[in-house]
C-alpha cells in the first residue's frame, strides 16, 4: 500500500465505547479514554467532538448488505480523540487505534448517514433501539429493504449540499395523456456554496379547453380560458390556483424547447437528482419531449459526484418511512398530509413539484429512518414489524383526486356539477 492511500472508514461504537478501553495496555490510558467517550460527555458543548451549530453529539449510522443498522464513529473522529487526549497530557503517549479487523470501509457499507443524539439518555438507548429494528429487519421483503437503502442515501447525498435536486410534474389530458398539458418544477440547489431556490409553471395553450375532472381533478388556473367560457360554467376568472407564481402560457411547439432550456441549467450544477412522486409516467413525458435521458439511473451514487442524473422518487422514501412492504405506493395527498404538509390545488404540475420536493426535504433532513418513524409516529410502529399502524383519522385521508376547491363545470356554492365535463372540449369550440 502507497504511504500516500489515505484511508477512510468507520468504527461500530460498540467496539469503541466496550472494547477500545480494555485493549490499552495501560489502565490509566483506559480509564481516561473511557472517561471521555461517557454518553453524558459525548454530548457536551465542551467536548472535542462537538459541532458548531450541532445540539448534541453527531454520530454515523452505516447499513450493511442484509439492511441491519450499525452506530458508528467515523475513523477521524476516533484519531482525533486520541491524539487531544495526549495533547492535553490525560494520556503518556498517543494510544494506538482499535485493531483495524473492526475498522469498517465504504466497501463494505451500502449507506452511511450522520445521526445526533441530544443527551446522554438518547445516547444510552440508541444501541438498543437499533438492535430491536435489526431484529425486525430478519425476514423482511427486498422490496422494504431497497427503500430503507434509499432513505438512508437520500439522506446522506442531501447532506453534502451539492449538486441541485429538481422536482417534476406532468398533467395530460385525462382521455389521452400524450396531450400534455401542463409542466411544473421546484427546484433546490448550491452552487460556490450558495443554495439556489426557483420554481415554476407552464400550462400549453394550444390544449387550454381540453378540461380534465371526470377521472382527474382539474386545477389549472380559471384566468387561461377565454371569459365567455369562464362565464358560462360559473367560474371565477380571477382564480389562480398555482400557488407558487404565475403560471406561464407556452404554445404546444415551445414546450419541448423550454422543459431542455430547464435541463440546461439544471446541468450547470452538475450532479442532477430529478425528484417525482410515482415516477413512471412523468419519464415517459420527458421521454416524449426527447429530454435526453440517456445516463439516467435509478441507482444512487455513495457520493455525489462531479455530474450525473439520477432519480429520487419520493413514494420510495414515505414507504421506508412507514414500513411499508408492498408493492402499492401511496399518492401525493395522502404523503403530504402524514407529514404534516398541508397541499392545496393537487393535480396543477406547479404545485404537485413544490410540494413533491418539500417532503423530499422533510424526509431527507430529518433523523435516521427509524428515529424519524418513531419521532412522527410514537409507538404506532407494529409489534414485531417495522409497519407503522396509522390512527383511524390519518389512514382514511382523502384520495389525490379530491382537490380542495371546486372542479371546473362544478357549482363552487354547493358543488354540483352544472355540465357534463366530458363535453367541454367540444362545447368551447362553439363559444370561442
Amino acid at each position: 500500500m502507497s504511504s500516500s492511500t489515505v484511508i477512510t472508514g468507520y468504527y461500530r461504537y460498540t467496539d469503541i465505547w466496550f472494547e477500545w478501553p480494555g485493549s490499552l495496555p495501560d489502565p490509566e490510558d483506559g480509564a481516561a479514554l473511557k472517561a471521555i467517550l461517557a454518553h453524558d460527555a459525548l454530548v457536551h458543548p465542551d467536548h472535542p467532538l462537538h459541532i458548531d451549530g450541532v445540539h448534541g453529539v453527531q454520530l454515523y449510522v452505516g447499513t450493511l448488505e442484509n439492511g441491519e443498522a450499525r452506530l458508528m464513529f467515523s475513523l477521524k473522529q476516533v484519531d482525533y480523540i486520541r491524539y487531544w487526549l495526549h495533547a492535553l497530557g490525560m494520556t503518556k503517549e498517543v494510544i494506538p487505534l482499535p485493531y483495524s479487523d473492526c475498522l469498517m470501509t465504504n466497501e463494505e457499507l451500502r449507506t452511511v448517514s450522520p445521526i445526533t443524539y441530544e443527551d446522554g439518555t438518547a445516547l444510552r438507548g440508541a444501541l438498543k433501539g437499533i438492535d430491536k429494528n435489526n431484529k425486525k429487519l430478519k425476514g423482511t421483503n427486498t422490496t422494504l429493504a431497497h427503500r430503507r437503502l434509499v432513505f438512508e442515501r437520500v439522506r446522506s447525498l442531501w447532506a453534502e449540499k451539492k449538486g441541485v435536486w429538481c422536482a417534476m410534474d406532468f398533467e395530460s389530458w385525462e382521455r389521452d395523456h400524450t396531450m400534455i398539458t401542463e409542466f411544473g418544477w421546484s427546484l433546490v440547489g448550491w452552487k460556490d456554496g450558495e443554495k439556489v431556490e426557483e420554481e415554476g409553471h407552464f400550462c400549453v395553450q394550444d390544449y387550454e379547453w381540453y378540461r380534465n375532472g371526470r377521472f382527474v381533478a382539474e386545477n389549472r388556473d380559471v384566468g387561461s380560458l377565454p371569459s365567455c367560457f369562464a362565464t358560462e360554467y360559473g367560474l371565477n376568472h380571477a382564480q389562480k390556483n398555482y400557488r407558487f407564481g404565475q403560471t406561464e402560457r407556452v404554445k404546444k411547439k415551445d414546450l419541448k424547447t423550454r422543459v431542455a432550456d430547464l435541463f440546461s441549467i439544471l446541468e450547470g450544477y452538475g450532479t442532477v437528482f430529478l425528484v417525482f412522486h410515482d415516477n413512471s409516467q412523468d419519464i415517459k413525458d420527458l421521454k416524449r419531449l426527447e429530454v435526453p435521458l440517456t445516463n439516467l439511473t435509478h441507482i444512487l451514487p455513495d457520493n455525489t459526484p462531479d455530474s450525473g442524473l439520477f432519480v429520487v422518487d419520493t413514494s420510495d422514501l414515505i414507504g421506508a418511512l412507514l414500513g411499508d412492504d408492498g408493492g402499492n405506493r401511496r399518492g401525493l395527498e395522502k404523503m403530504c398530509r402524514l407529514l404534516q404538509i398541508n397541499p392545496m390545488y393537487l393535480h396543477n404540475a406547479g404545485n404537485d413539484a413544490h410540494y413533491t420536493l418539500e417532503a423530499l426535504v422533510q424526509m431527507a433532513s430529518g433523523t435516521q429512518v427509524d428515529k424519524q418513524r418513531e419521532e412522527r409516529w410514537p409507538n404506532q410502529t407494529a409489534a414485531g414489524s417495522l409497519r407503522v399502524k396509522l390512527e383511524a383519522n390519518e389512514s382514511d385521508y382523502e384520495s389525490d383526486d379530491e382537490e380542495i376547491g371546486p372542479r371546473l363545470g362544478y357549482d363552487p356554492e354547493t358543488g354540483k356539477l352544472r355540465s357534463p365535463v366530458t363535453d367541454l372540449s367540444e362545447n368551447v369550440a362553439e363559444n370561442v
